[in-house]
């Protein structure tokens, strides 16, 4: 074992978001926390990512708690957290104090890592939060969010590293979140990375299209620093590769994991119940199998069920086919962004829309603020077609970093919160406040 693949273990994040709905509960994880300490597992992806909102708003949890709880348990091995940039966990930006705060809470509660991505690959929306994750004495992992588009090449991307570096990054995460990236695009594209980039390297992908499992091995060939897997009751599908296959492929190679796999089928096996339970308690589906047109649309597999569910509920549910073909479209006039949270839901219901109600008849809020930039900087540029109809005569988007405009807010929640009957709401409090009002105000009224 002379260089050791490190594994980012997600069955407490990312698997369980991706084939469960994030439905996990703290008290799931309880019986299980220090075995998963002991195994050897570079990181446990633990936190952040849609956890916190399904917290609050599904388990009646508090996400805080359960960060703590789960620290608690885990002495050795570092916590990782996803981070939606100047989003925080929200879907809208958010000003810099509120950022700045979360992320110091965060690791001040128990986060060692936080992987800090943006929907646009636009390094001015990740500055503060790596600022501020720097700061507070955690790893900052920047985020290099994949996708596939004439607008994205492997140049690109290591051009992007490159500002990240320069940010400060401590690590380097290549996040393919719909699982586009292909097996020989994943060597390659680590191959030029470690090239010119003298940090680590962690390669993020899901099963999505089949090819998940062949991308981490040539990931792994090509020299990649860690991985993300998943314990096998969550792993496939729509999450990751499975950790016990990889831990027993890489055995007796060079880049041995050192992870005794035999250590981990007790803990897959409990996690199996886990599944099996949230399936029934929460009445989800039991996802399997892949979907390699995926690759196609593009769409996150979080995404896929969800909009079928919505156009049923509509009465529409014949035009889900159709909606599929006009994803692709509506991501072109929008400058072609990557497909993660929260442009995927975005271009997913201005799709919605288009098939239902004609072509750009409707415009969310949210589309209209991409085209005037309030999200940030786009791949390519927007249709002149969108355009059109969103700017006014003489209008022109914002060309500065979209948080400029966007004045202190801590200051503001927490006097919110106390005319709401909370003046002596925590931190953490005015946080979950700042990030999801209406659902922290229900979680407080039950639990405060």
């Amino acid at each position: 074992m002379t260089n050791p693949v490190k594994i980012v273990e997600t069955v407490l994040r990312d698997g369980h978001q991706s084939l469960c709905a994030t439905r996990m509960r703290t008290s799931d994880m309880l019986p299980v926390l220090e075995d998963l300490d002991k195994a050897g597992f570079y990181a446990l992806e633990a936190w952040g990512g849609a956890t916190f909102d399904t917290c609050l708003r599904f388990l009646n949890e508090d996400p805080w708690e359960r960060l703590r709880t789960i620290r608690s348990h885990v002495k050795n091995t570092k916590l990782q957290m996803l981070l939606r940039g100047q989003n925080i966990l929200g879907y809208s930006n958010y000003a810099d104090d509120v950022v700045t705060e979360f992320v110091k809470r965060s690791v001040a509660n128990g986060i060692d890592i936080i992987r800090v991505f943006d929907a646009f690959n636009d390094t001015r929306n990740l500055r503060t939060a790596m600022k501020a994750t720097k700061d507070a004495g955690a790893e900052a992992q920047g985020t290099l969010v994949y996708t596939i588009s004439p607008y994205h090449k492997d140049s690109d991307y290591v051009r992007l590293a490159h500002e990240l570096v320069d940010m400060g990054a401590d690590s380097i995460c290549i996040k393919d979140m719909s699982g586009l990236l292909a097996p020989y695009a994943c060597y390659n594209l680590v191959t030029a990375l470690k090239k010119e980039i003298n940090i680590p390297i962690n390669v993020h992908s899901h099963c999505t299209s089949g090819m998940g499992a062949m991308t981490i091995l040539k990931a792994v060939e090509a020299g990649v620093d860690r991985v993300d897997t998943a314990l096998s009751p969550f792993a496939e599908s729509t999450s990751h590769p499975c950790t016990e296959s990889l831990v027993y492929t890489l055995q007796g190679t060079e880049r041995d994991t050192g992870i005794d796999v035999n250590a981990l089928y007790p803990i897959a096996d409990h996690f199996k119940h886990v599944k099996e339970d949230l399936i029934k308690t929460f009445n989800l589906p039991n996802t399997s199998g892949v979907n390699p047109q995926v690759l196609s649309f593009q769409i996150p597999g979080g995404m896929l069920s969800n909009l079928r569910k919505q156009l049923a509920e509509m009465g529409v549910g014949d035009k889900y086919d159709a909606l599929l073909k006009e994803m692709p479209i509506v991501r072109k006039d929008l400058g072609y962004p990557p497909l993660v949270t929260p442009s995927s839901q975005i271009v997913g219901s201005q799709a919605t829309m288009n098939v239902i109600f004609g072509r750009y008849k409707m415009i969310p809020k949210e589309v209209k603020d991409i085209v005037l930039g309030k999200y940030g900087r786009t791949p390519a540029p927007i249709s002149d077609e969108l355009k059109e109809k969103v700017l006014k005569k003489g209008q022109e988007p914002i060309t500065c970093r979209p948080a400029d405009l966007i004045p202190p807010q801590m200051d503001k929640m927490r006097q919110e919160l106390a005319d709401k009957g909370y003046p002596n709401a925590s931190v953490e409090d005015v946080l979950s406040y700042a990030s999801f009002p209406e659902v922290a105000l229900e979680f407080f009224k039950k639990n405060r």
